[in-house]
């Protein structure tokens, strides 16, 4: 299990300056799925970023537990993947990308060398937590505590006023789920790894969040079983986000949008991202 006390530097980057930026697209690079959102098209459909060799399901899969294995194999999705929704030329775009709270710096490397890539003007990198807050809108004020629970990765933050306080991450997740029995690992996971955090807490933003109610996203956010258990063992209500698996990328498309507006080119948001 890993934690923000790990060392892991944590918040946005770009590489360049936001100025002179007219198009763009968000990218959640998923251990399942590498999600994308478009302005004006919002969440593109899974068949639509699939990679022609199959390495994007199943075993050969270029994400793995918020790490990229597979660069060749990324580099080529995230190519088509440019191509489709900016075209060939680059100039003048941004890039907002979202990744694991917690991820290492090997992913974030990798990640930021196959993205400057790609020929965008700006890059944006957003982790997970924060964007699925942007996604969530204005109630979430206050000391947040956002569950991620993904394909490969469990991660728990706390967030106050917008910034980490702290974080923990498990190398589990859905796929590690035995179909034939009840999901209850999943919840233990969650709930040793905010009991950990609430010990450590000196300034009471885990028990602020816990009173508020977790905000859950992430493909366990979708499945009931997975929801009342975490809710049962925390004894408080959870809320799981609108449409959880898509919250990230809709959350970092919020952040592309708010860019692109800033540079007049971009109308403002009306509240729907998908």
């Amino acid at each position: 299990m890993r934690s923000l006390h790990d060392g892991r530097r944590l918040g946005p980057s770009s590489r360049r300056g936001h100025r002179g930026v007219t198009r763009g697209l968000a990218l959640d690079l998923g251990s399942s799925r590498t999600r994308v959102w478009v302005p004006g098209h919002g969440v593109l459909a899974d068949s639509d970023v699939h990679d022609d060799s199959g390495t994007e399901s199943g075993p050969g899969r270029p994400v793995r537990r918020g790490r990229i294995v597979d660069p060749e194999s990324c580099g080529r999705l995230l190519g088509r993947i440019a191509d489709t929704a900016l075209g060939t030329d680059r100039t003048g775009t941004v890039i907002v990308v979202s990744h694991p709270v917690l991820a290492g710096a090997r992913h974030r490397a990798a990640a930021a060398e196959l993205i400057a890539g790609l020929g965008p003007t700006t890059v944006i990198a957003l982790d997970s937590a924060r964007a699925a807050a942007a996604c969530a809108g204005p109630r979430t004020g206050g000391p947040l505590l956002v569950v991620d629970i993904g394909a490969g990765l469990t991660e728990v933050t706390v967030l106050v006023d917008g910034q980490v306080r702290d974080a923990r991450q498990a190398e589990t997740g859905l796929d590690d789920l035995d179909p034939a029995r009840p999901p209850a690992a999943v919840a233990r996971t969650v709930l040793d790894m905010i009991t950990q955090m609430w010990k450590q807490d000196r300034h009471g933003a885990v028990l602020g969040a816990l009173r508020k109610g977790p905000l859950l996203t992430g493909g366990g956010a979708a499945r009931p079983d997975i929801t009342d258990g975490i809710a049962l063992r925390l004894g408080v209500p959870v809320r799981p986000a609108d449409d959880p698996a898509t919250a990230v990328v809709r959350g970092a498309g919020l952040v592309l949008s708010s860019v692109l507006r800033r540079a007049g080119t971009a109308p403002a948001p009306t509240g729907e991202t998908g």
